[in-house]
């Protein structure tokens, strides 16, 4: 049964930075692509970053330069640490895997002060 707990979101005001955890189980964690994802308030939900099993990086243009992606497959968890924070990256963001993805966790909150 596929589980993500995400963590570390917060308030924060612009410039500020935050570093969200994922924590993952019910799949061989290291063999997938792992991704970010956020939904703020009326949009639909966005991918913001991927990593493969290999390391390999993706970002969303909005968010290139700023966040970073990385995992510990030790500890089956993957993390975005997000610099230089904006008020437009206000959402509720979430993990999972980027193909085949389970069922959603319950998602941290970012909110970024102007």
């Amino acid at each position: 049964q596929v589980q993500l707990v995400e963590s570390g979101g917060g308030l924060v005001q612009a410039g500020g930075s935050l570093t969200l955890s994922c924590v993952a189980s019910g799949r061989i964690f290291s063999l997938y692509t792992m991704g970010w994802y956020r939904q703020a308030p009326g949009q639909q939900r966005e991918l913001v970053a991927h990593i493969t099993s290999g390391g390999n990086t993706y970002y969303a243009d909005s968010v290139k330069g700023r966040f970073t992606i990385f995992r510990d497959n030790a500890k089956k968890m993957v993390y975005l640490q997000m610099n230089s924070l904006k008020p437009e990256d206000t959402a509720a963001y979430y993990c999972n895997y980027y193909t085949r993805p389970g069922v959603w966790g319950q998602g941290t909150q970012v909110t970024v002060s102007s």
